[in-house]
């Protein structure tokens, strides 16, 4: 496990979900590409536990497929697969001519769900990663 990799990761995606938060404060709220950056923080947080676990993330926006490769490696992962499935389809398809009406509804609950998944405990976690000699502060 490459520790710097692991850090860059959850850099990206609170990055991503900064961007949700700053765009949901708009006077002119954009909720689809609110929804897809909280569907990009969500998928950068799944692949930075893959790389502490030292698995290479497939080049994938799937957040179920993500998921339940955590969920192989620990099954506490299901306890959020509801919110993946949510966030699941605002990933790449949404920057298309969309066949998914996205209201002010679905920008509260995908905020919800990336906070419930950044607090997850084995994603939380990550965050105190400081050098190698510490493999494993709060993830199993």
């Amino acid at each position: 496990m490459n520790i710097d990799d692991v850090l860059e990761w959850m850099e990206i995606a609170d990055n991503d979900f900064d961007s949700a938060i700053l765009l949901d404060g708009a006077v002119r709220k954009h909720c689809e590409i609110i929804c897809y950056h909280c569907a990009q923080a969500v998928e950068k947080y799944l692949k930075a536990y893959l790389v502490f676990k030292g698995i290479v993330p497939k080049k994938t926006h799937d957040l179920l497929f993500l998921v339940n490769v955590c969920n192989e490696l620990n099954d506490e992962f299901e306890s959020i697969v509801t919110e993946c499935s949510f966030l699941n389809k605002f990933t790449n398809d949404i920057r298309y001519p969309h066949k998914y009406q996205i209201n002010e509804n679905d920008v509260v609950y995908s905020i919800k769900a990336v906070y419930k998944i950044k607090d997850f405990s084995f994603i939380s976690g990550l965050r105190e990663i400081k050098n190698e000699t510490v493999e494993k502060p709060n993830c199993t």
